[in-house]
């Protein structure tokens, strides 16, 4: 049996509908982890649908417990061959965001999988159901035709990314030994456009931060007090503003990176951002001066101020109000401390006069940019094999625009990090209607096939 044999396998089960019948079966379990009432959904997730998957591929499967109270389980599956083979280490994530079933449009259900012309319509159809959906089969089918994978594999499946990944650090620190691998090769995000088969390296970091003016205990009377009392709303967008220059570039000097390196210049070069008819259009003289759209979401740092209230919008008085918050956010890239994003926002404001602004971290965690050198090894074979299967050069954006917990494999278990997104961005993977692309699906098991096809060909891996 050969490769090309393996890839017509993976097609004909996607034509004969048998993607189809797997996802529709997976997208069924309301595995919701921002809902407290549905952890038996996640856990049956995990030991209901894909443990038999994998057992029957050979894999022994072990059930492990969230190492913080309340989270989600994991699943871990190893098919170990050969010791002395190439392990590679998988992950997706069971787990989805609410159904927000009232909000889909008609005809559709979040939780019944449902296909119109080229969108195969579902919650967690892209974001990650689907996703790893695709590498499992993908695996079965050179399974099929080898009779054997020619490597070891780990796959790890979670169930609480959509919560940040609560306990997947603490577990993978607990079990270093037992997840041990040469290389990380994984499924979640958009590629570039749905048409250009992309890998990321691994993701921009996160940080999201509250600024609030708080002057006094309550509103004064616009007429008797204007003039007199300092509005809150004022300060903070001033504050706001010096974050910023008027387009976006960022003026806080140490959230700039201090250059893009060449390698990264040279994997964006040439890459064109393109929103499709659904999506918006894209500000070309926003952010930072001198770099292309590419550079500026995959190099660089954004802020963004994400929400902002001061008195009551809805229903507003003739009273100056006595404070005003903002939350916000920065997405930054390797180059950036991330240990010392709130401090130098601190010593920002105070420079800038406003010391009265009160600033706090939204929360206790974030995810850690990463970035694996464009130039590794395994980029190189990865985008050799997928060239090798779908005709035409892969996008390498050396990170993600968003954030994933790639920090944990990169840092914890100090893996080489390579990403193959089987959706792309207006796929509504956080809002009703969420799909996947049935070509791009198609493509993607082609893919996939291929990858792990080569994987087991002796000598073939980088070492």
């Amino acid at each position: 049996m050969s490769r090309a044999e393996t890839i017509r396998e993976i097609e004909r089960y996607f034509d004969d509908g048998g993607f189809v019948s797997d996802l529709a079966r997976r997208v069924a379990i309301k595995s919701e982890s921002q809902n407290p009432a549905r952890h038996a959904e996640l856990t049956s997730y995990l030991e209901c649908e894909m443990r038999p998957t994998l057992e029957r591929m050979g894999f022994g499967c072990a059930l492990l417990a969230n190492p913080l109270e309340g989270g989600g389980p994991f699943l871990l599956a190893e098919r170990i061959e050969d010791p002395a083979l190439t392990t590679v280490l998988t992950y997706g994530h069971g787990d989805v965001i609410r159904g927000q079933e009232e909000q889909w449009r008609a005809g559709l259900d979040p939780w019944l999988l449902t296909r119109e012309g080229e969108r195969l319509y579902g919650r967690g159809s892209a974001d990650n159901k689907g996703q790893h959906s695709i590498n499992l089969a993908a695996v079965e089918a050179v399974l099929k035709t080898r009779g054997r994978l020619g490597f070891n594999l780990k796959v790890l499946i979670e169930t609480g990314e959509e919560i940040g990944s609560a306990g997947l650090r603490e577990m993978c620190a607990q079990n270093r030994q037992r997840l041990a691998a040469d290389v990380l090769i994984a499924s979640d995000g958009p590629r570039l456009t749905p048409a250009r088969p992309t890998i990321f390296l691994g993701t921009r970091g996160v940080l999201n931060f509250d600024l609030s003016v708080d002057l006094r205990s309550g509103g004064h009377h616009s007429g008797n007090w204007g003039g007199l009392l300092r509005n809150p709303g004022i300060v903070l967008a001033h504050a706001i503003a010096s974050i910023t220059d008027a387009n976006g570039a960022i003026l806080v000097p140490e959230w700039r990176p201090e250059s893009l390196t060449s390698s990264v210049r040279a994997a964006l070069a040439g890459l064109v951002i393109e929103g499709d008819a659904e999506g918006p259009r894209i500000d070309a003289d926003w952010g930072e001066p001198g770099l292309t759209p590419a550079e500026r979401v995959f190099g660089w740092c954004s802020f963004e101020v994400l929400a902002f209230v001061t008195g009551n919008p809805d229903k507003p008085v003739n009273a100056i109000p006595p404070r005003a918050r903002a939350h916000c956010q920065l997405r930054y890239v390797v180059g950036v401390d991330p240990a010392d994003i709130v401090p130098a926002l601190r010593r920002h404001l105070d420079r800038n006069g406003y010391a009265m602004v009160q600033l706090a971290p939204a929360r206790d965690s974030f995810y850690a940019a990463t970035r694996l050198d464009p130039d590794h090894p395994w980029v190189k074979w990865i985008a050799a094999s997928i060239e090798r299967t779908a005709g035409v050069k892969p996008a390498i954006l050396p990170n993600v625009g968003g954030t994933l917990p790639n920090d944990v494999f990169a840092h914890v278990l100090g893996l080489p990090t390579i990403w193959i997104p089987h959706s792309y961005a207006a796929c509504s993977q956080h809002a009703p209607n969420e799909h996947l692309l049935a070509p791009l699906a198609r493509e993607a098991l082609a893919i996939m096939a291929g990858v792990f096809w080569d994987l087991g060909e002796p000598g073939s891996a980088p070492h």
